[in-house]
């Protein structure tokens, strides 16, 4: 329950990427670890810990064993979830209402958004005296609310709705006149017209929550994916020291496809593994050498058996909430899971005692994707598809179940307190520290 109220408290004050960056970021600094910056050089030294962000919302922790290692054992998630951003020129005025101008972020349930009490989240970009500064926003208060359409209006509406994110989901936010931009800087303590950039989003405003006869389960926005993201910081902080460099990687746009700077499909991963091996071993083979011995887990929620719609799932292979940590499997390669890296995971869960759950489609409905194989791209390495059960992914109230969160956090650091040793091609050897 400890950890389970600290994830609620976590998931509660990161209503975008950057506030969840931004408070992962806290909880390093809190145990010990170092900031680098990506313009300077860097200083790595063996038994330190440090941290590195790019665009205030992805982040990438590391740990240096006291003794030299040969290989990197990750845990990569991301950032993001669906929702709505404000477009540049957010202001609309209509039939006496102040409306904003918003587009779709991701592929969300668009229903789940209307007759909810929803606020405005993200960061601005201030003009000051010594030049531009990024300022975190969070109006936390119930600000706006996307209406409904009344049914006398659309008789049809019980027989399925197609909404049209151009007409249909634009929130009010007050009476004409209203301005988002001052309540913005009212927010953050300036003046509105120092405000020269934003990138804000439409937040719901839930607060995390238990639900369930016994309390089972807990119902969220944004648990797809900041289960993942908050379990990795947390089990990298609290796991034993290794022999091999231990890192926990949260990159931001996967809801987009992940092609953006601060993506997994960037250099971000790639650029930092190779400072870190460059800092410690001069030897040009030693980066290469050391990506093709290590492991990732690749960690993104996964879809439980919806107890109305069971004919969705395959039979072999429906997961459910609070059964434990599920791999994923696709034959397509959405996810990267095989037969190697499946075992592996599977061993590390052995020694910690977790139970594992295995996830793959109905062959005739096509899944969705996650970030480890387009991190693969850029550093190829055994992986492995996790994540936890859940229902109504990409609602804007998902639900999961409670015990869950301590599974995922104790398999990942077993997996940090493992010892993964890739010998040659098909061979490799797992055994715990502890």
């Amino acid at each position: 329950m400890n950890i389970l109220r600290e994830f609620m408290q976590f998931i509660q004050a990161s209503p975008t990427a950057f506030h969840a960056v931004a408070n992962l970021r806290n909880m390093l600094i809190r145990a010990g670890y170092h900031e680098l910056n990506e313009g300077e050089s860097w200083s790595v030294t063996a038994g330190r810990r440090y941290f590195v962000t790019r665009n205030q919302s992805s982040i990438i922790a590391f740990r240096v064993p006291e003794r030299g290692a040969s290989h990197f054992q990750m845990v990569a998630s991301h950032s993001d979830s669906p929702c709505f951003k404000l477009k540049p020129s957010p202001k609309r005025e209509a039939q006496g209402y102040a409306m904003l101008n918003v587009e779709k972020y991701g592929g969300m349930l668009m229903s789940t958004w209307l007759d909810r009490p929803l606020s405005v989240a993200g960061r601005v970009v201030v003009e000051t005296e010594h030049g531009l500064e990024t300022r975190l926003v969070n109006i936390d208060r119930d600000l706006a609310l996307i209406p409904n359409l009344p049914i006398h209006f659309n008789r049809d509406a019980n027989d399925g709705v197609k909404l049209n994110a151009q007409v249909d989901m634009l929130p009010v936010y007050g009476t004409a006149g209203a301005d988002i931009i001052a309540l913005a800087a009212q927010q953050i303590g300036v003046r509105a017209e120092w405000i020269v950039g934003m990138d804000l989003y439409l937040v719901n405003r839930d607060a995390p929550r238990l639900w369930g006869a016994s309390n089972e389960f807990i119902a969220s926005p944004r648990l797809d994916d900041l289960e993942c993201a908050f379990c990795s910081v947390h089990a990298l902080i609290n796991s034993a020291s290794s022999d091999h460099i231990d890192m926990a990687c949260v990159f931001d746009n996967e809801e987009v496809g992940s092609g953006t700077r601060q993506g997994a499909d960037s250099t971000f991963l790639s650029d930092t593994l190779e400072r870190i091996v460059s800092a410690l071993c001069p030897d040009r083979q030693a980066l290469p050498s050391a990506i093709a011995r290590s492991f990732m887990l690749s960690a993104d929620n996964a879809h439980a058996v919806h107890p109305n719609h069971p004919e969705k799932y395959d039979d072999g292979h429906r997961v459910a909430m609070n059964a434990g940590v599920v791999v994923k499997f696709n034959a397509s390669q959405k996810y990267t899971s095989d037969g190697v890296s499946q075992a592996v995971f599977e061993r590390v869960c052995k020694f910690a005692g977790v139970p594992v759950q295995r996830f793959a489609n109905r062959s005739d409905i096509l899944g969705g994707s996650t970030l480890g194989n387009i991190a693969n791209t850029h550093a190829s390495m055994p992986t492995v598809d996790i994540g936890l059960a859940q229902l109504a992914m990409h609602s804007a109230n998902e639900s999961a179940g409670a015990r869950d969160l301590a599974y995922m956090e104790r398999a990942m650091r077993a997996f940090h307190e493992a010892e993964i040793d890739i010998v040659s091609d098909g061979k490799i050897h797992v055994h715990s520290e502890k």
